[in-house]
């Protein structure tokens, strides 16, 4: 949706915030993380082997409905 931004201006993204947005964040070997915009940047994953070099913003996907339980068979 935007362009790839380095992250030592992740401190911008309270100005890029909107409804339905979300920040994806990228370390060099290109493992993702979405997050909302959260000042001090979040930290990454306990599997990440690096820190987030990039980021963008980009539209929120649509919550995904899960298959319901079944009901116990009296």
């Amino acid at each position: 949706m935007s362009e790839w931004l380095p992250i030592s201006q992740w401190h911008e993204c309270r100005t890029m915030e909107r409804p339905g947005i979300v920040f994806e964040l990228q370390n060099a070997v290109g493992q993702s993380l979405f997050t909302r915009c959260v000042v001090p940047l979040p930290p990454p994953p306990f599997d990440w082997t690096s820190s987030p070099v990039r980021f963008r913003a980009v539209r929120e996907r649509p919550a995904e409905r899960s298959t319901p339980i079944p009901a116990p068979k009296r």
